[in-house]
């Protein structure tokens, strides 16, 4: 089995379960993850399978997904977990699987379910003479105008950072799906046959953004800020970062994604799925450890690193094992609240290819006073034989 994590207490964990398995499946020899770095992960993983080298179960990107389960890359998973003794399949939730799930079929089990928030340093904000993040949600200004405008003030009076979207560096433009979403937009259509880059909703999308760069609101190219060490008022980062925040020497908060303008804001989750390679050696056994891997009791052992996706242990007393940094309070009212009805990362079949086009395309947005419409529109025309093709 592929991961992309190298964490020694993680993979005890999978070793240990791995040998659980095994005292019941004697005809099994032997369990092995292969930690594979996660900057090449996706790359060095088609390599394997285009080689003929492909591992018997993978962990998949949310953005790698479309490609994967539309590809037949991925065995279909539903008939085996619903016949297995006590695992509860409908205890998965519906939302978290919607990804990984094609005519009636789950190709992988999202054994990762985090929701992107919004991390607030309210000592910073204090210091430039601004509310705190509660008091910005309590008056009615967690806006993403809002929260740009007081970025930017923060930057003014103080000198550090405003925004800070993770992983984004003016490479990775899915990390901003947090920003556009709450504006009603996407890059392609449901169906992924028509670019929506142009639409007036993506526009306004990165008119914020290109203005928040004027304004020094967001850290332009080239700068590294971190939040977690005092360096920005705000991130936009998936829950399981608030750990960096336990040894933190400022006061902070954890928030829900904002609304644009007005209405209500768009949830959004980051995923991974647990899957088994369709043409892999031993593809039924692997179905099996998948099964008991994800069971509901190696469910919850999973959790205290990786937020489950079933529901009976999306609670605060569950959830608090993973993040023991957050209040009970954050964690009803911000983390279990942005786990509804939220949507994950764009992926597409040719996703890698797609994704490179764009990140070239927007280049230019980057720069002050950007022809965003111009842009736009040009990134369509970069992407539109894939989306057809």
């Amino acid at each position: 089995m592929t991961t992309w994590t190298a964490n020694q207490d993680q993979l005890k964990l999978f070793n240990q379960i791995a040998d659980d398995f095994k005292k019941t499946h004697p005809e099994i020899k032997s369990i092995t993850f292969d930690s594979l770095p996660p900057a090449d992960y996706s790359t060095t993983l088609t390599t394997q399978l285009a080689g003929g080298d492909a591992p018997d179960l993978a962990w998949v990107f949310d953005t790698d997904a479309t490609d994967y389960v539309n590809s037949g890359t991925l065995a279909p998973l539903t008939s085996t977990l619903k016949a297995t003794a006590g695992y509860d399949y409908s205890d998965l939730s519906s939302s978290a699987t919607k990804l990984w799930t094609a005519k009636g079929q789950l190709y992988a089990y999202p054994f990762s379910t985090s929701p992107f928030i919004v991390f607030a340093n309210d000592s910073l904000l204090s210091q430039a003479g601004l509310p705190t993040s509660a008091q910005m949600k309590a008056n009615g200004t967690w806006t993403w105008p809002d929260i740009m405008q007081a970025a930017s003030q923060v930057n003014a009076k103080t000198g550090k950072g405003g925004v800070v979207v993770n992983n984004f560096n003016y490479q990775d433009w899915t990390t901003l799906v947090g920003i556009w979403n709450s504006f009603g937009a996407a890059p392609w259509s449901s169906n992924g046959k028509t670019c929506t880059f142009d639409s007036p909703e993506m526009e306004s999308a990165f008119s914020l953004i290109n203005k928040a760069i004027r304004d020094k609101a967001m850290p332009g190219p080239g700068t590294t800020v971190d939040f977690f060490s005092g360096g920005a008022a705000f991130e936009v980062a998936q829950i399981s970062s608030a750990g960096l925040l336990a040894k933190a020497g400022f006061k902070w908060d954890v928030n829900p994604l904002p609304a644009a303008k007005d209405g209500a804001a768009a949830n959004v989750i980051g995923q991974a799925g647990l899957g088994v390679i369709a043409k892999g050696k031993n593809a039924e056994e692997a179905s099996k450890f998948l099964a008991f891997f994800t069971n509901p009791d190696n469910a919850k052992k999973l959790a205290a690193y990786f937020p489950p996706p079933r529901t009976s242990l999306q609670t605060a007393d569950t959830l608090a094992a993973t993040n023991p940094v957050l209040s009970a309070d954050q964690l009803n009212n911000v983390v279990i609240k942005s786990l509804s009805d939220a949507v994950t990362r764009p992926g597409h079949v040719n996703q890698a290819q797609i994704a490179k086009k764009v990140q070239t395309a927007l280049t230019p947005m980057w720069k002050p006073n950007a022809d965003v419409s111009g842009i736009l529109k040009n990134v369509c025309s970069s992407v539109k034989p894939l989306l057809e093709g």
